[in-house]
């Protein structure tokens, strides 16, 4: 399916509000792709579908994540958590998607998880810090950019972190994950 198509399908799936954070996160996903020396198509396509179950009726996602063997610990956490993997399967059997790193890249924006891919970094990134995005410490996080993908993406899963622990909200493990992978990785020594 060509770009115009998908992204006039997912326009008639969100409200507006929300169909302008995906075109922010598109914008972001591109120039990270491009700063970072990832395939922008590949950027596009994902930054594209990365909400395109966000508004799905919450019944169905739980039917999805059982029948196709998601991980079942998603039902032990908030909804709001299930878009993404249920995206991932929506980008493949009504997109036509195929490509494993974009579908990851769907899968993971709002988890993260350990040994991501640059692709998935970038679409998790953007998500959190697009144009519309209005948080406290949003413009600190978008100024990281010249220090690199990796410290970017430490940063921001630090942040989504801290956020929900301040509002006593449970952490899904594959976050804590991620978090501690970059931890480790500044204290490997190189040789």
């Amino acid at each position: 399916m060509d770009q115009s198509m998908m992204i006039e399908k997912v326009k008639e799936r969100l409200p507006e509000n929300r169909y302008n954070h995906v075109r922010g996160v598109v914008e972001t996903a591109v120039a990270l792709a491009e700063k970072f020396n990832v395939p922008a198509e590949k950027a596009r396509i994902a930054a594209i579908l990365h909400d395109v179950a966000k508004f799905s009726d919450r019944e169905w996602m739980k039917s999805i994540i059982i029948s196709e063997n998601m991980d079942p610990l998603l039902l032990e956490y908030h909804a709001e958590l299930w878009h993404a993997p249920v995206g991932a399967y929506v980008a493949r059997t009504e997109f036509g998607v195929e490509d494993e790193d974009v579908l990851n890249a769907i899968k993971y924006h709002t988890t993260g998880r350990a040994g991501m891919s640059d692709l998935e970094k970038i679409v998790y990134i953007a998500d959190l810090v697009e144009p519309n995005r209005k948080f406290t410490g949003v413009e600190e996080l978008r100024q990281l950019q010249d220090q690199g993908l990796d410290v970017m993406m430490e940063a921001s899963i630090k942040h989504t972190i801290e956020f929900l622990v301040s509002k006593n909200q449970p952490v899904y493990p594959d976050s804590l994950k991620c978090h501690q992978y970059f931890v480790q990785q500044k204290g490997k020594v190189k040789e």
